[in-house]
């Protein structure tokens, strides 16, 4: 093996370590002397199970990609939770920023490193565990502050505010991954098999399950928003078999159409699953959650994606970054629906809300391009094309002579 990548292999362990001491130190001066939560076991665990098992599993469909997929994952979660709670300790001395107590803060952790997970799926297969590690801090850094910016200077619910994440993650993902050199064109490494697609769909399955304790988790009127998360999901999911079959030529399902949209929905509602008043709108919204996501599908990495030389390995773009803006734009027009007859509180609202998808997007663009630059540095032994998609960099293989 060339010194280049012993190099890469040496310098994982240290990063790990330096990370967790500067953790050791800082929990070390927290204060935790609260015993009580608002924030249930069961809900802890749901929320847990969907970003342990659900994302583990969901980005496994790269058929020599699988060790890294789930392990990197569980890697990432476990550091990536510890800084995030990190981070809501040394924003405690910023104004207005309120200690929680401990479950709520490791189930808001949790929520938050949605974005670093929807991230790495747009640059899957192209990032060694020292990037990654990099890349964690980074955007979660960068997207606490934006929740800070948020709730500080426009006043936006907490529970809102969460709900960018998948904005953000889609967004920064997709500027890192321009940064990172294309694959090789028929490369047979970025392709997936029936047993990865099995494996990829179990991971859809888990966050279907599990995504209306995710919107509803740190809100209020959680009845109301697992309704109606449930409700949108559901009609996405039929939308996503309907549309599968009507658009493939012999009328066969398709597993890629399955396995992005039927997640649209849970992803569109989150804005305003607390607040929508009848199924039958938040049934509307996973219908069109569904529909652009599956003409994204088509569109963006035969249109799009070529013009601005970006590959997104996972399609984040379309599975999370589209239904997350359709459903931030539903949200300003319940808005409108609801204040109508009050003009002066519907022009704040309206601003408000739009200042907040702009200040979220414009954050993710600019940090993310920047954190893509950065991870391309010689000094953090970038990885060559031609070691794209390839578990057997990074893991051992005692059956490598029987065809993996």
């Amino acid at each position: 093996m060339p010194a280049h990548y012993r190099n890469f292999h040496n310098s994982v362990p240290w990063l790990i370590l330096f990370l967790e001491v500067v953790f050791f130190v800082i929990f070390y001066f927290s204060d935790y002397d609260r015993d009580v939560s608002s924030i249930s076991y069961p809900d802890f665990q749901d929320v847990n199970h969907m970003v342990i098992f659900g994302f583990g599993f969901f980005l496994t469909f790269l058929k020599r990609y699988r060790f890294s997929s789930t392990g990197f994952n569980l890697l990432i979660i476990v550091l990536g939770v510890q800084c995030s709670v990190v981070i809501e300790e040394l924003l405690l001395f910023l104004p207005d920023w309120e200690r929680e107590d401990d479950m709520r803060r490791i189930v808001k952790a949790s929520l938050s490193l949605t974005a670093v997970i929807i991230s790495i799926g747009a640059v899957l297969g192209k990032t060694n565990p020292v990037q990654l590690s990099l890349m964690t801090v980074v955007e979660m850094v960068a997207f606490h502050m934006t929740r800070w910016m948020h709730t500080r200077f426009l006043q936006i619910s907490d529970n809102i505010s969460m709900m960018h994440v998948h904005l953000f993650g889609a967004y920064f993902g997709l500027a890192a991954a321009s940064r990172f050199s294309e694959p090789l064109p028929g490369s047979e490494k970025n392709a997936s098999t029936p047993k990865s697609d099995l494996l990829s769909m179990l991971g859809t399955v888990f966050l279907w399950v599990f995504w209306p304790s995710f919107n509803s988790v740190i809100g209020e009127n959680k009845i109301k928003a697992i309704s109606n998360t449930y409700f949108a999901l559901a009609v996405s999911t039929v939308t996503a078999f309907m549309l599968s079959a009507l658009i493939t030529k012999d009328g066969k399902f398709k597993m890629t159409h399955i396995h992005s949209a039927v997640l649209a929905g849970g992803v569109a509602v989150g804005y305003a699953a607390h607040s929508i008043k009848y199924p039958w709108i938040a049934m509307i919204l996973g219908l069109l959650a569904s529909v652009i996501t599956i003409l994204g599908s088509y569109c963006l990495p035969r249109c799009l994606n070529p013009v601005l030389k970006i590959h997104d390995t996972s399609g984040v773009h379309f599975t999370f970054g589209l239904p997350s803006m359709l459903g931030a734009l539903a949200h300003v027009v319940l808005l409108v629906i609801e204040n109508w007859t009050n003009i002066p509180r519907l022009c704040y609202l309206v601003m408000i809300y739009i200042w907040a998808f702009f200040l979220t997007m414009d954050v993710a663009l600019i940090t993310g391009f920047i954190t893509g630059f950065i991870l391309n540095l010689k000094l953090f032994k970038t990885i060559p094309v031609s070691k794209y998609f390839e578990d057997q960099f990074y893991w051992e293989f005692p059956h490598l002579a029987v065809g993996y």
